[in-house]
């Protein structure tokens, strides 16, 4: 009953702020998803009176002060986006969104029911956290009047508010935005592979930036014309070092046919002979008169 009350006695005041209260120029603040915000009502400290926090989009109580019965709390919103979101300051009134998401980005409104009425207002943008650029290479796609340039793509995705640019250095080369509209942005780049310059591919919003640096050496490859060259070099090096092995396994086996020639040679021109042993007949060393001996005649000149 007594939250009920109160609740209807800060919806009162709250309407009587509305209609009799001077806004004061709004602040803007810029933030990435995931960080926080701290909205500060500009008070050294709240010693009486109310405070409210609203969501202006939909016109929801987010946070309320009041001094005269203590109270101090936040809500989650009608839809409970704000739910363990929210850090109140009780002496301040200041109001912190932790872990901010794109559903948290609007306008919010603080009113302070004191002896004078007063509000103020902040516009909060919440950007996404950007994506690093990815670099696509395509050595096919080279320049028809030369055989030594490398083309690049640089590439993100899903992205909303942000601008993509290659950079030569400190100039910009090229550059694409897109609006609120979350799609994928590419930036084509061409460089010649003897380029020593320092390229590189920047995305950005406001308050962020991401890069990614291009490395010619490392990354860039041949076109087809100098790959046909590398290929031709690389085919005529290890065709002359086939042909040497290919002359030196000849000249070996040759040279081995040769040997075993000239050992077949020899094994032909080898005559063997069969060795057969027989009994000796003992004769007699006397000679018989009837053995008839000859005489030859012997000239000398």
């Amino acid at each position: 009953m007594f939250n009920a009350f109160l609740l209807f006695c800060l919806c009162r005041l709250h309407l009587i702020g509305v209609f009799g209260s001077s806004r004061n120029e709004m602040q803007s603040f810029s933030v990435m998803e995931g960080d926080s915000v701290t909205l500060h009502t500009g008070v050294t400290e709240l010693h009486k009176g109310e405070l409210t926090w609203h969501f202006v989009a939909d016109n929801s109580l987010i946070a309320l002060i009041n001094r005269a019965y203590q109270a101090f709390s936040t809500m989650d919103g009608p839809d409970g986006r704000f739910r363990d979101r929210l850090k109140l300051d009780n002496n301040t009134g200041s109001l912190t969104i932790i872990n901010i998401r794109s559903e948290h980005a609007g306008v919010y409104e603080a009113q302070i029911f004191s002896d004078n009425t007063s509000s103020k207002r902040f516009k909060v943008t919440v950007y996404a956290r950007l994506p690093v650029p990815v670099l696509i290479f395509n050595s096919s796609q080279c320049s028809s009047s030369s055989q030594y340039n490398c083309s690049v793509l640089c590439s993100v995705v899903n992205v909303s508010a942000v601008s993509l640019s290659w950079y030569k250095g400190n100039s910009v080369l090229s550059s694409i935005s897109v609006s609120d509209l979350s799609i994928s942005l590419s930036l084509p780049l061409e460089v010649k592979y003897q380029d020593n310059n320092t390229y590189s591919c920047v995305i950005n919003n406001t308050i962020s930036n991401q890069t990614t640096h291009l490395d010619i050496n490392t990354h860039c490859q041949p076109c087809s014309g100098s790959a046909f060259w590398t290929v031709f070099i690389t085919t005529a090096v290890v065709g002359s070092l086939l042909t040497v092995a290919a002359v030196w396994m000849i000249r070996i086996y040759n040279n081995q046919r040769k040997t075993d020639h000239e050992v077949e040679i020899r094994e032909e021109e080898i005559t063997y002979a069969e060795t057969t042993f027989s009994k000796r007949i003992a004769h007699n060393s006397e000679v018989n008169e009837e053995d008839q001996v000859e005489y030859g005649n012997i000239i000398m000149r």
